[in-house]
């Protein structure tokens, strides 16, 4: 086989992968927008038929002989072909360890989840979800020996999510944010809390719209390449860089909640838009790891949109909007009303402080149900338990308890810590972008030009040609936790008059 020959093949592969992952993310986008509620059984088989196709693509004997060859002349590729080879020899390597039955019979039980989840969570019903969850967690352990048989099963499906990261490394790691915020939390509890009943009166949902069409524009989001849909549980999809689609959800009584919502799923669109035209179309298309992508994320939800430039730039717009619901406010009581610490019950409304003990409780519950301390039948009674031990609240139902985020329904064990991680790596972004460039001048006139120009060269034009390491390093340097922790300390310190 000739090199050049060698490389359209190679092109020709990941094309065809890309169409797969294009249709089943249709058909979920599909699913969780727009499609009718008792739709369920068919997609099943459409995914589970995908899902085989796409296996059977990547593990064909010819595939294996092309990546092989392709080894073998690495020395000759560029650095993308170099990369997509590597990255395309590890998938090669763990799904063919995986029977293609259970394959398709994972992407089928996954699309019976999620349809079970919602009514689930809708009925606060547990027991209704159990036992696809007992399903899930039981696949999940099984996964995780098929992706890597060397490594703890949580270790396995951890790496899949931050390549590198472990238990070991995540303890430690939130050792040293409880140790360094639970007496913030503590502290904050015992001062004069701040008022932000004004957020909680009626906002017409028509309003919203608008308003998130607005922060769409402050955010500089292409609306001719990005789309806002309505879903329980935002997230965010993409097709390629000329194609993603960014989700929310609106509560009449509770504006910010849309708000950032959009402007969280809008940082993820950001990354995803900014990646290079010449990686579109190859697995290295797409953010290089959920930890990473969740610091794009969080970074323009919490340290740019929870900032006092930010709500000074974009109030007068937000009191036009709703005049009648923010007559009698200004932006100094907005800005500490969007930064209210409060220990809650629902980790996506949760304060940026109080956010990481949210994740550190499903970090838990994962590492015991995957290790197999933990029965799925007894995971409302230590959720419950750990939501009363590390926030001092109790959960009243199922519904705001352990049925409240989607993940584990999409079989996603291993990605909680990614928001953690995510939100730590953001605030030593910050000080390393507070070195190269004017970030607060700008944002206080709602331009955010300069900030985005700065994640796209450091991070989000590289997609996923460098390893996650090396691009957590372009941005932060040496990472450590204490800057996290640092940034937080003083903000809030300063909000409370600590």
């Amino acid at each position: 086989m000739e090199l050049k020959e060698a490389l359209q093949q190679l092109e020709l592969l990941q094309k065809k992968m890309y169409a797969y992952t294009c249709a089943e993310s249709a058909l979920y986008l599909d699913s969780v927008t727009v499609a009718p509620k008792d739709t369920a059984e068919g997609r099943g088989v459409a995914l589970g038929i995908l899902a085989g196709e796409s296996q059977k693509l990547i593990t064909a004997s010819e595939t294996g002989e092309l990546l092989e060859f392709l080894r073998e002349h690495r020395e000759e590729l560029g650095e993308p072909e170099r990369r997509e080879t590597e990255e395309l020899w590890r998938s090669y390597q763990q799904m063919v360890r995986i029977p293609a039955d259970e394959y398709m019979e994972y992407a089928m039980l996954t699309n019976e989840a999620s349809d079970v989840w919602h009514r689930a969570k809708e009925n606060s019903d547990f027991e209704l979800f159990r036992p696809v969850l007992e399903r899930l967690v039981e696949f999940s352990r099984k996964f995780a020996g098929y992706y890597d048989e060397t490594k703890k099963p949580y270790d396995a499906l951890l790496n899949e999510f931050e390549r590198g990261a472990d238990m070991e490394y995540l303890d430690a790691f939130f050792a040293e944010i409880r140790a360094k915020l639970v007496p913030l939390i503590q502290e904050i509890g015992r001062a004069q809390q701040i008022d932000d009943s004004f957020l909680h009166r009626y906002y017409p949902v028509e309003a919203q719209r608008r308003f998130s069409d607005y922060l769409m524009e402050v955010l500089q989001l292409d609306r001719g390449h990005c789309t806002i849909g309505e879903t329980e549980h935002p997230f965010t999809l993409e097709f390629n860089n000329k194609d993603v689609r960014i989700t929310t959800n609106y509560k009449e009584n509770s504006v910010a909640e849309s708000m950032y919502s959009v402007i969280h799923e809008g940082g993820h669109a950001k990354y995803e838009l900014g990646i290079r035209d010449d990686l579109q179309y190859t697995c290295l298309a797409g953010g290089v790891s959920m930890g990473v992508h969740e610091s794009q994320s969080r970074f323009y939800e919490n340290i740019i949109g929870r900032s006092r430039e930010f709500i000074g730039a974009i109030f007068p717009k937000m009191q036009e909007f709703f005049p009648e619901q923010l007559s009698d406010v200004t932006a100094e009581q907005m800005y500490r009303a969007v930064n209210r610490v409060e220990p809650s019950l629902i980790r996506t409304e949760a304060d940026e402080l109080t956010y990481c003990l949210h994740v550190m409780i499903r970090y838990e519950i994962e590492k015991q149900l995957i290790g197999g301390s933990l029965e799925v039948k007894d995971v409302p009674e230590v959720w419950n338990r750990l939501y009363k031990e590390y926030l001092g609240v109790d959960v009243p139902d199922d519904r705001r308890g352990c049925l409240q985020d989607s993940h584990w329904s999409g079989g996603s064990f291993g990605y909680f810590p990614s928001y953690a991680l995510g939100s730590a790596y953001g605030a030593q972004m910050l000080k390393n972008m507070e070195q190269d460039i004017d970030v607060w001048g700008p944002v206080s006139r709602g331009d955010l030009s300069a900030v985005s120009g700065w994640l796209r060269e450091k991070i989000h034009q590289y997609g996923s040609l460098m390893e996650p390491s090396e691009v957590v390093k372009n941005a932060c340097g040496v990472f450590e936790p204490s800057a996290y922790t640092e940034y937080l300390t003083k903000k809030y310190r300063e909000i409370y008059g600590l």
